[in-house]
């Protein structure tokens, strides 16, 4: 042994794992000359692995790590070593799994927490590295209190951790770890503004909390507020500018405000250096179908389906493309995971959309009905929603908002003629029309922007807490110039979304159709177009679409039915109080004169009539909804009837919708 290594055997070892910190190269050699006297001995192959990564020999470190894990398969130091070693080269993947083993074994590690929080959330999986990261804090503090309530958060016993976060932070007003965690726990609870405000608060006192940042960054992007996360995402890559995670959310956040080109370039470079991560891959394939580029797309799912063949979003993905095809092979690749018994509830509820498509795709209708029908009733499981409720807030709308109230608000608002808001139900023909219209040379097409939902929590959150209808009370309260500074909010959110210098712009939610009265009171010189299609069309591609987020109405034909019922007589209530004010696009009436349909359409936004608009199929700008690649296509027939095929299995649906059916296209008496 060299004069470094004197004494027993564990002194060595023990030299040997101080010298790592300060002198990885002389760790190593003393490593080795402990494994010439003691061939395989454990730590000083841990200790020469690490001494490797030190010097930035990270495949060698690897080499020698993977084995040892392996034999020594309870040692959570190897485990999370592994990981760590993994992940800095790009498995991340692989770098979870072994750092789910380490917590596993040692829940107390906080480092394997934090390091499996950081590759939970390169991946995309942003809740469970809140998780990782809530364990994190668990494990790391010493303080009693603080660490009774990261328990209680772990657990998800929101009420216990509140009350303890509380009086720590009555005590210890400046806890920055405290007020980070109070942010986790009100962001779970819905409270956004909550949540962005601690953590700013936190930030001012510790301005190097880096994974607070991160928290800061995410909340803004989950709240809308895409400028103010992209500041903050800036900061952290200023200081780790290879940091992937911090990558990641950056390309998510600018595909939320339609910068699609640095997106798939932020991707594109975090998948050459981090190869085997199927979310990302998926990610990629989002952007490069949104932006047109079809063929990347579909090899961006593929090469994520290689790795992960069980990812059922992706399978979706694929079907989700409208246009795309599966083969044999894929129908039999997805029935194989379909019967595993390990299949987690998401994986499986796409899978049977996908098949569903597939089969649908192929004729064979019956069996097609039966896999959707069964991801509607996974998906209707998951949700906790209410069609009495709908039922009722419609009543509420139709009964509140009269001629008199509007006419009492006259002439209040933002005037702006800026924005065209296209509503109605999904799978109604909103991205047609949209696609139309953003083929004028005045109009630009943005998405189905989430503001008007955003201006509703702030009203809803300046309400009487008590009351049925807190929203729709505050907004009575609101005089003139309120509402006008409620429209330029609007216009002040909305504008990061508009690229070009076109006077008007297009929101496409659709569900704004239950906030008519509002976008009237803010905006009363905004165009409205209502996208209307056939009841059972409508309702049936609703039926068969598995919607990201929202939409919670559309995996029952029973609840489908009502709420296009509901819709209808909301609509009808605003004919009445509002007369003209909507302009109604029939779906089978633009199909069967486009041109016609186009004109009125044009004379209603008051703009020149451009031959472009007939040509809505060249349109090469992003389109960000499940009809993307539909309406890259002219537009054609086969779609008005295609329910038809399901007919014998809506009988459910065509009792719920009652007389709007028979009635379609007008509404019922």
């Amino acid at each position: 042994m060299n004069e470094h290594a004197t004494g027993t055997l564990e002194q060595a070892l023990a030299h040997a794992e101080r010298l790592l910190a300060r002198d990885p190269v002389l760790a190593g050699e003393q490593a080795a000359e402990i494994l010439k006297i003691v061939a395989g001995h454990p730590v000083a192959l841990r200790v020469s692995a690490l001494a490797r990564a030190e010097q930035g020999d990270l495949p060698g470190a690897i080499a020698i790590l993977v084995p040892l894990a392996q034999a020594q398969p309870s040692w959570a130091l190897v485990h999370l070593d592994v990981g760590i070693a993994l992940g800095r080269t790009g498995q991340g993947q692989a770098a979870i799994a072994a750092l789910r083993k380490a917590v596993a074994l040692k829940p107390e590690l906080p480092q394997a927490w934090r390091e499996l929080g950081d590759q939970l959330m390169a991946a995309g999986e942003h809740d469970a590295a809140d998780a990782a990261y809530a364990q994190h804090i668990r494990h790391s503090t010493r303080d009693p209190g603080l660490l009774a309530a990261a328990t209680a958060l772990v657990e998800n016993r929101i009420p216990e951790a509140e009350a303890l976060l509380r009086e720590h932070l009555r005590q210890a007003p400046t806890d920055v770890a405290a007020m980070r965690m109070f942010a986790e726990l009100a962001a779970r609870q819905g409270r956004t503004e909550d949540a962005v405000s601690l953590l700013a608060q936190c930030l001012e006192l510790a301005p190097g909390f880096h994974a607070a940042r991160q928290n800061y960054a995410l909340v803004l992007h989950r709240s809308n507020q895409s400028e103010r996360a992209l500041a903050e995402i800036e900061r952290l890559l200023a200081v780790e500018p290879d940091h992937p995670g911090y990558r990641n959310l950056k390309a998510a956040v600018l595909c939320r405000i339609g910068d699609y080109a640095p997106a798939i370039d932020i991707y594109a470079e975090l998948l050459e250096q981090h190869p085997g991560n199927p979310k990302v891959w998926m990610s990629y394939g989002h952007a490069l179908k949104t932006t047109g580029r079809g063929d990347r797309a579909i090899a961006a799912y593929r090469h994520s389906l290689e790795l992960e063949p069980s990812f059922g979003e992706v399978w979706w993905s694929l079907a989700n493309l409208k246009t795309f095809r599966f083969s044999a092979d894929d129908v039999a690749a997805m029935r194989a995971q379909l019967v595993r018994t390990d299949l987690g509830d998401d994986d499986r509820l796409h899978l049977e959309f996908a098949i569903g498509k597939a089969l649908e795709d192929v004729g064979e209708y019956a069996p097609s009905f039966q896999h959707y029908a069964q991801g509607n009733a996974i998906r209707r499981a998951q949700l906790h929603y209410s069609a009495d409720e709908t039922s009722a807030r419609v009543r509420h709308i139709r009964e509140r908002y009269t001629r008199e109230y509007f006419g009492a608000r006259a002439g209040a608002g933002c005037h702006a003629p800026d924005p065209i808001f296209i509503v109605g139900l999904p799978r109604a023909g909103s991205t047609l029309i949209e696609q139309i219209l953003s083929s004028h040379s005045q109009v630009e097409g943005t998405m189905e922007l989430p503001e008007i939902t955003s201006i509703t929590r702030t009203l809803r959150a300046q309400g009487d807490a008590t009351s049925v209808m807190p929203y729709h009370e505050a907004l009575a309260a609101l005089e003139g110039d309120a509402l006008s500074e409620l429209g330029e909010r609007y216009l002040a959110h909305t504008s990061i979304q508009r690229k070009t210098p076109s006077p008007f712009f297009i929101d496409k939610m659709p569900n704004n159709f239950m906030h008519l009265g509002l976008i009237h009171l803010i905006l009363p010189n905004a165009k409205i177009i209502d996208a209307r299609r056939h009841p059972l069309a409508c309702c049936f591609s609703g039926f068969k679409q598995h919607f990201a987020r929202g939409q919670s109405f559309s995996y029952s034909q029973q609840d489908l039915g009502r709420y296009y019922r509901d819709y209808v007589a909301l609509m009808s209530h605003f004919d009445e109080v509002l007369p003209g004010r909507i302009h109604r696009v029939i779906y089978e009436h633009m199909v069967e004169d486009t041109e016609g349909e186009v004109r009125r359409l044009l004379d209603y936004c008051g703009l020149p009539f451009e031959p472009s608009c007939l040509r809505f199929f060249e349109n090469a700008r992003p389109v960000r909804t499940a009809s993307s690649e539909q309406v890259r296509r002219p537009i054609y027939r086969e779609g008005v009837d295609h329910w038809r095929h399901y007919e014998a299995w809506l009988g459910p649906l065509v009792e719920a919708l009652g007389p709007v059916l028979g009635r379609y296209p007008d509404a019922p008496e």
